[in-house]
C-alpha cells in the first residue's frame, strides 16, 4: 500500500502541490539536475564555468557591493579567463555579510527577496536573502542527493532533527502535522533525547515503521549506541541519512549495528542546504558542482587531492543576494578520485569541523549542540555566542549583544533551554565584546570541558 501511494504522490500529488498550487519550477529543475550528474567530468566543470561567468556579469553590473570592491582591486568579470583569475576575487566572510547586507543586495532583486537566518556553526547568527529561482533549485539538489541514498519523494521518512522553537500556534501546528502526513514524513524532536527515554523513542520508530530516517548524526549515534548496549531490536529502514554534522567511521559501525541498514553521510549548510552527500559507493560525498562553486583553500592556495583545506562556496543561482567565494567556517579533505557510480560530480573524502560539542546533565540527557544555533538564531539583537560547559549542572552562555537585545530575548533563551532541560542545569548568560577563536582561527558554538 505504501508503494501505491509513494508513486501516486510523486507522479500525481506532489506535481500537482508543487508545480500546480505553489507554482514552482522544482520538479522541472530536479529533471535537469539528475541529467546533469551522468555529465563527464569536463563537461560539468565546462557547465559550471558558463554559470559562473554569467553570475560575475551580473554581480558586477547589479550588486553594489561587488562592484564597489572589485573596482577597487582592479578586476572586471573580463578579466576573470579561469579558475585562477576567479581564486583572486576576496572571500566573503560572515562579517561581510552583515556589515554590508544592504550592499549585497542586487538593484533589480532588492524588493522581491526572500529571507531566511541561520545561527551557523560559528554562532553568529545572519540574516541573508535568496531568489524564489535558488529556493527551488536547491530544493530540487536536496532530493537529487536524497535519491542517492534511496529516499524519494512520498517515500515513508522519520525525521530525528530538531524541533520547533518558541510557541508555535495551534494553527501552525495543524499545518505542520497536515503536512507531515501528507508528504509521509514523521518529525521526533532530537532536543527532547535523554537516556531515560530512549525507549520511547525506539518505540516510535518502530509504530512508524519509515522506509527511511534522516537524522541529526549526535542524537543517531546516542540512539543507536543505546540499541547496541541494551540489546534492543528495531525496526530496520531500508537506509538512513545523517547529517548537521559529519559522520565518522565509528560512527557509521554502530548505527549501522543497530539499525542494519546503510547509513549515508550528507554535508549542507542553511546559507546553501545540500552541498555534497554521498552516492550508493559510500566512497565520498560528491560535490553539487553543477549548482554550486565549491574550493578548498589552504594558506598555500587550492587543495590538493587528501589535503584539507577552508571550504569557500558560491551559489550560482542566488541572483537576488549573490555570495561569491563564501567561506562558510568548515573544512573538508580534497578528494581526484572518480565514483564507481560514474557520475561526474567531484568528490569530497570527507568533511571536517562540522562536529559541535554535546550538552550533558546529570539526569542523562544528551542535548545536541545544534540545539543552540537552532534556537538562537532568531534572536534579536543576538550578535555572537558561545555555550560552554565545566560542569553536569551548569552552563556558561556568553552573548554579545546588539542593540536589538532586551530583556524578553534574555528571558526568551531562558525559557527554551527550561524546556529541553527543565531543572537540571543552571543557565548563567553574561554579556562580553567578542568571542575568542580557537587556535585554528574557528569560533565554536558549544563547548564541553567535561571528561568523556
Amino acid at each position: 500500500m505504501s508503494g501505491l501511494y509513494e508513486a501516486a504522490f510523486r507522479r500525481v500529488l506532489f506535481p500537482a502541490y508543487e508545480t500546480g498550487l505553489r507554482r514552482r519550477r522544482t520538479l522541472a529543475y530536479l529533471d535537469d539536475y539528475r541529467r546533469n550528474q551522468w555529465l563527464s567530468r569536463d563537461q560539468i566543470t565546462a557547465l559550471q564555468w558558463e554559470r559562473l561567468q554569467h553570475l560575475l556579469e551580473h554581480c558586477y553590473r547589479e550588486v553594489p557591493y561587488y562592484r564597489t570592491r572589485w573596482r577597487e582591486l582592479g578586476i572586471a568579470p573580463k578579466d576573470i579567463r579561469n579558475l585562477d583569475d576567479y581564486a583572486n576575487l576576496p572571500v566573503l566572510t560572515k562579517a561581510d555579510i552583515r556589515a554590508h547586507s544592504d550592499e549585497l543586495k542586487a538593484d533589480s532583486w532588492r524588493d522581491r527577496l526572500l529571507y531566511k537566518a541561520t545561527g551557523g556553526s560559528t554562532g553568529e547568527p545572519m540574516r541573508f536573502g535568496y531568489t524564489r529561482e535558488s529556493n527551488d533549485r536547491r530544493t530540487a539538489v536536496m532530493w537529487r542527493g536524497y535519491e542517492w541514498a534511496g529516499s524519494r519523494m512520498g517515500r515513508r521518512t522519520l525525521f530525528l532533527w530538531g524541533g520547533a522553537v518558541g510557541d508555535p500556534t495551534r494553527t501552525h501546528q495543524l499545518k505542520d502535522r497536515i503536512y507531515n502526513t501528507v508528504f509521509s514524513r514523521r518529525v521526533l524532536n532530537s532536543f527532547r533525547m535523554t537516556e531515560a527515554n530512549m525507549a520511547e523513542y525506539a518505540d516510535a520508530i518502530d509504530r512508524y515503521r519509515p522506509d527511511i530516517i534522516v537524522a541529526y548524526v549526535g542524537p543517531l549515534l546516542q540512539l543507536a549506541q543505546w540499541l547496541n548496549a541494551s540489546g534492543r531490536k528495531i525496526w530496520r529502514p531500508q537506509a538512513i541519512i545523517g547529517g548537521a554534522e559529519a559522520m565518522h567511521a565509528f560512527q557509521r559501525d554502530a548505527i549501522q549495528q543497530a539499525f542494519m541498514a546503510p547509513a549515508f553521510n550528507t554535508y549542507g549548510c542553511r546559507e546553501f542546504m545540500l552541498i555534497a552527500a554521498e552516492c550508493e559507493q559510500r566512497h565520498g560525498l560528491h560535490v553539487n558542482s553543477d549548482h554550486l562553486l565549491v574550493e578548498l583553500r589552504t594558506s598555500h592556495g587550492a587543495a590538493g587531492d587528501g589535503q584539507t583545506g577552508d571550504v569557500v562556496i558560491t551559489d550560482l543561482f542566488n541572483y537576488g543576494m549573490p555570495f561569491v567565494r563564501y567561506a562558510n567556517g568548515d573544512m573538508a579533505t580534497a578528494s581526484a578520485e572518480r565514483c564507481a557510480c560514474g557520475r561526474g560530480l567531484p568528490l569530497l573524502t570527507r568533511v571536517d569541523g562540522r562536529i559541535l560539542d554535546a550538552i550533558r546533565t546529570s539526569n542523562g540527557h544528551v542535548l545536541p549542540g545544534e540545539f543552540f544555533p537552532h534556537m538562537l538564531k532568531d534572536v534579536p539583537g543576538l550578535q555572537r555566542f558561545q555555550l560552554v560547559q565545566r560542569s553536569l549542572d551548569h552552563l556558561d552562555l556568553s552573548i554579545v549583544r546588539g542593540a536589538g537585545f532586551d530583556e524578553a530575548s534574555l528571558a526568551y533563551i531562558h525559557r527554551e533551554v527550561d524546556k529541553v532541560l527543565g531543572g537540571s542545569v543552571q543557565l548563567h548568560c553574561h554579556f562580553v565584546d567578542d568571542i575568542p577563536l580557537t587556535r585554528s582561527g574557528k569560533r565554536r558554538v558549544t563547548v564541553s570541558e567535561l571528561t568523556p
